[in-house]
């Protein structure tokens, strides 16, 4: 492959990441002020039943996992 032809690529890959991230950051950017949906669980471990107005004005910590 030639010197040309690499430079090429590099140029088109970065463009892309640039289009990418700037997508992403629109997306991102229209949920700015949209409430969170309300939590629906029917199961809750070591804790009972949490609603969103439960925790407002706290600092709180969200872990997702899955066993796999």
């Amino acid at each position: 492959m030639g010197k040309q032809a690499s430079f090429s690529r590099w140029i088109f890959l970065s463009l892309l990441g640039v289009v990418a991230l700037a997508l992403s950051a629109w997306a991102g950017a229209s949920m700015i002020g949209t409430p969170a949906p309300e939590l629906t669980n029917e199961v809750w471990i070591n804790s009972r039943p949490l609603r969103l107005a439960d925790l407002r004005g706290k600092v709180i910590l969200l872990e997702f996992w899955t066993h796999g």
